[in-house]
């Protein structure tokens, strides 16, 4: 079934961002070399009768959720993961005889592969053609083209695929040097979320479980390989070591592509492969939509100040909420500058019930990419989460991630689905604080403390907790990780606790067979059998959560930002200039994966007991 795309929410886009003027677009100077001064057109076919393929360039990495003026605008510059698959879907159901995707540098994620992956074998199953091209492979590009009939590489382009590598820093040593301590604890023997602060080396516990976490990843990294392009499992060993470093006569010659072709011939070379001439058609994934050109009037401008939002259904809908970040209490953040997107439980909280008011709305979609945080605010969120629960179907999305808080909530879920490398579970609690003692004692820096009451002291800056103190936080935390476990137990019948719980993490068909997971499958998928559960029989439009600002909020939050100082800008407190500094060292990428879990992390400033997945796991 297909329905209505009505995509409305807050994202990480900066007012600098909003253009007013209608943009210029290139038929086929999106299919050329990314040069900086000018590109090479591809050589059109001869004008006579031949096959339309449509062409989808990928060229930056998918977004999870619209950005924040584009209810506004009409038109997003960079689109959804949504909003790509919907596109490639309509291809199916379009008089097209094929699709080709063109990657240009775009940074996935596996699971973003994989549910661009599935797809494309919507419209092979269709009966359409779907080729890939791209200048250089790496891992995520030989992935995605193995769901297509075809791969063609750039002649002389580079192919550098190699397994998964992972890297954990602990730094115990590191921070005594510096005269810090960090007085952490955790609950669940596998958690391995305090490790990284107060051990040298990872625990055996943790071996096991990041070692099991990563030969399923590995699994399906290789799985769409070995299937779409027809390798055993030595031959695609021997391509990975042969082209960690190579050329693509390399990759053609071991499999992993069909064939070399240089950019200006790519329809010569997917003509001859049709059989016949090939035209292209440049599809634009999301919609396309443009202010009113009266408004270049600066005083009709002025009038969009005034508007806002529309987020109310007409019809049947599905109520998408994302959780996107790290989980923390009060209102969501929306990022900005160098800081990063949090998820408030009072926000999430105001959306349900907004959601569970709204008779049009016949399901909810939680789309999940989080680490977890806030131990209270995932709890408030599950309660939300039950209450809506009660009058319509609450299914979950997991992306990347759903572990600890992020699975707590998942928890609350009638039924959840997962792509292959999606992360569930660390179901488990960390908690502590740092002392600062011996920083002090190297800086000379006197503290004189002063408390009433008989908890007062408990989050000293100068001191470690007493053996009193600490087994009071250990009391708290052995109370919320029962209650993690009793919420698991009732949204989650058929997870054997005793296997699942205390801190384990599970990837795509491992979490459904451990029972905390039901059906492998993208945003996509789990949208239309949730409307099919909700009774819908007819188009359904799809509304996000949060709702949007108006462009009064969203200017009033730009010039807040402007007014306050570098730090407060910063991710949860990290000074502005080394959280900039970490984001170009890591690049975007890895930036987008670490600093969840980092703003996570640093809630310990102010709360004692977190639900946090230990580590964020980065494929290279």
């Amino acid at each position: 079934m297909r329905h209505a795309r009505v995509r409305m929410i807050l994202a990480l886009v900066g007012v600098a961002c909003l253009s007013l003027a209608p943009q210029a677009r290139a038929a086929f100077g999106e299919l050329a070399f990314a040069q900086p001064v000018k590109t090479q057109p591809v050589k059109a076919p001869p004008a006579k009768a031949g096959a339309t393929v449509q062409l989808l360039t990928l060229d930056e990495a998918p977004r999870e959720r619209p950005g924040k003026l584009d209810w506004l605008t009409g038109s997003s510059k960079r689109p959804t993961l949504r909003e790509i698959v919907e596109t490639i879907d309509d291809v199916a159901e379009g008089d097209a005889a094929g699709l080709l995707i063109r990657i240009k540098d775009a940074e996935l994620s596996l699971t973003q592969v994989e549910e661009i992956g599935a797809a494309i074998k919507r419209v092979r199953d269709a009966g359409k053609r779907v080729h890939v091209f791209a200048e250089n492979f790496g891992l995520r590009e030989v992935m995605l083209g193995a769901y297509a009939e075809g791969v063609l590489g750039q002649s002389g382009g580079s192919v550098a695929v190699s397994g998964i590598y992972t890297e954990e820093m602990y730094l115990a040593d590191t921070l005594a040097w510096a005269g810090l301590k960090a007085d952490m604890v955790q609950v669940g023997d596998f958690k391995g979320a305090n490790e990284q602060m107060t051990r040298s080396a990872p625990s055996p516990e943790w071996s096991t479980n990041i070692e099991q976490l990563l030969d399923t990843l590995y699994a399906s990294a290789r799985t769409p390989i070995l299937e779409g392009r027809h390798l055993t499992s030595e031959k695609l060993d021997d391509a990975m070591d042969q082209t960690w470093l190579a050329e693509m006569s390399d990759a053609q010659r071991l499999g992993l592509i069909d064939r070399q072709v240089d950019l200006p011939d790519l329809a010569m070379a997917l003509g001859e492969m049709y059989g016949q001439d090939v035209t292209f058609s440049e599809l634009e994934a999301g919609s396309s939509g443009e202010i009113d050109p009266a408004t270049a009037n600066p005083l009709a401008i002025l009038s969009l100040l005034k508007k806002t939002p529309d987020v109310t259904p007409t019809g049947p809908a599905i109520a998408v909420v994302h959780v996107d970040g790290a989980i923390v209490d009060g209102d969501s953040t929306q990022g900005g500058f160098t800081s990063e997107a949090s998820v408030g439980s009072r926000t999430i909280r105001n959306a349900l019930e907004d959601i569970a008011a709204n008779d049009n709305f016949k399901g909810v979609l939680l789309r999940i990419n989080s680490p977890g945080g806030s131990a209270v605010a995932s709890e408030i969120m599950w309660q939300g989460l039950k209450r809506v629960a009660a009058k319509k179907p609450v299914w979950v999305s997991v992306g990347g991630m759903a572990a600890s808080g992020g699975y707590y909530i998942a928890s609350a879920g009638e039924k959840v689905y997962v792509s292959p490398s999606s992360i569930v579970g660390s179901i488990g609690v960390v908690g502590g604080k740092f002392s600062m003692k011996g920083l002090y004692d190297k800086l000379q820096v006197r503290i004189t403390s002063r408390s009433r009451g008989p908890r007062a002291a408990m989050f000293a800056s100068d001191r470690a907790w007493t053996a009193d103190e600490l087994a009071s936080v250990k009391a708290k935390m052995s109370q919320t990780f029962e209650l993690f476990k009793s919420r698991v137990a009732e949204g989650r019948p058929n997870a054997d606790l005793a296997k699942t719980a205390g801190g384990w993490l599970f990837a795509g068909q491992k979490a459904i067979d451990m029972g905390l997971a039901d059906e492998v499958g993208g945003e996509s998928e789990a949208l239309d059998a949730l409307a099919e559960r909700a009774g819908i029989t007819e188009d359904y439009e799809v509304f996000d959560f949060p709702q949007p600002q108006s462009l009064t909020e969203v200017i009033e939050d730009a010039m807040q930002g402007f007014g306050q100082s570098k730090a407060s800008l910063a991710l949860s407190g990290v000074p502005a200039e080394i959280a900039s500094g970490l984001r170009a060292l890591l690049g975007e990428s890895t930036w987008r994966q670490v600093s969840p879990s980092i703003a996570g992390l640093l809630q310990m400033r102010h709360e004692p007991v977190l639900l946090m997945s230990p580590t964020t796991i980065i494929v290279k």
